[in-house]
C-alpha cells in the first residue's frame, strides 16, 4: 500500500484543516540563564545550545540542571509542551522542537519557547522538522551574528490538523502518525548504528591489509 493510500485509509474521509499555530496554541518564552548557572543536581533545565546537539523529537529527562533558588526566577515548560528553539548561528536549525514528556516541569532558556496546545506534542515536534514548516518561518527569521525568530513569526506558521471539529478522533489520527514516524526513527537509528560499525570494520581491515612490513 502506498503512503498516499494509507493516509486516505487513516483519515477515512475526515477533513484536514491547516491552522495557524498561534490560533490553536500559546507560545511562552523562557528566561535567560547561562551555562555557568548549571549544577550537577537540581531542577531539570534545557539550554538552547543543547537543542542542537543533544535532544531529538522528544525527551523525558534533561542533560542539565539549575538550583531551586535560580529556577524560582525562571520559566518552565510543562509535560505535554513542545520546547522550540528560536535562536542560533544557523537558520536551518531554528524552529526545531522537543516534546517534553517528563513528569517534572523543566526550566527553559530565553532563546526557547514552550508551545502549549491540545495537539499531540510529538506530532507537533515531528512537524516542526519538516521542510514545509521551515519554508514558512524563513521570512520571519531575523539574520545577524545570531539569527532568531519571535513568537509572532512562529504563530503565523500553519500545521495540518485532522478532524479539527472532533478532538478525540483528531488525537487518534495524530497518535497513529506519531507511531509510524517513531518506527521509522528507530529503524533509522539502527541503520545508522550498523553503518557506523561497518565503517569502523572497513577502516580496521583497510589499515591491517595495507600495513606491510617496512623494508630496509
Amino acid at each position: 500500500m502506498s503512503s498516499m493510500n494509507y493516509m486516505e485509509k487513516l483519515l477515512n474521509g475526515a477533513e484536514v484543516e491547516w491552522l495557524p499555530l498561534g490560533k490553536i496554541g500559546e507560545f511562552v518564552r523562557g528566561k535567560r540563564f547561562v551555562k555557568t548557572d548549571m549544577v550537577p543536581k537540581g531542577l531539570p533545565c534545557i539550554h538552547y545550545g543543547e537543542m542542537y546537539t543533544y535532544y531529538g523529537i522528544w525527551a523525558n529527562e534533561t542533560k542539565s540542571f539549575v538550583d531551586e533558588e535560580l529556577a524560582s526566577k525562571l520559566r518552565f515548560a510543562n509535560k505535554g509542551d513542545v520546547i522550540i528553539v528560536a535562536a542560533g548561528e544557523t537558520v536551518e536549525d531554528i524552529g526545531n522542537g522537543v516534546a517534553w514528556l517528563g513528569e517534572e516541569d523543566v526550566v527553559i532558556h530565553d532563546a526557547c519557547f514552550s508551545y502549549k496546545s491540545e495537539l499531540n506534542p510529538k506530532y507537533v515536534s515531528y512537524f516542526l522538522r519538516t521542510a514545509h514548516f521551515k519554508d514558512q518561518i524563513k521570512k520571519h527569521i531575523s539574520s545577524g551574528k545570531i539569527s532568531a525568530i519571535n513568537a509572532n513569526g512562529l504563530s503565523k506558521a500553519v500545521i495540518p490538523v485532522p478532524c479539527p471539529e472532533n478532538p478525540e478522533k483528531s488525537l487518534e489520527i495524530q497518535a497513529e502518525i506519531v507511531r509510524i514516524l517513531d518506527a521509522f526513527t528507530e529503524l533509522t537509528a539502527e541503520l545508522t548504528a550498523e553503518l557506523t560499525a561497518r565503517k569502523k570494520q572497513y577502516e580496521h581491515y583497510r589499515d591491517l591489509l595495507l600495513s606491510f612490513p617496512k623494508t630496509r
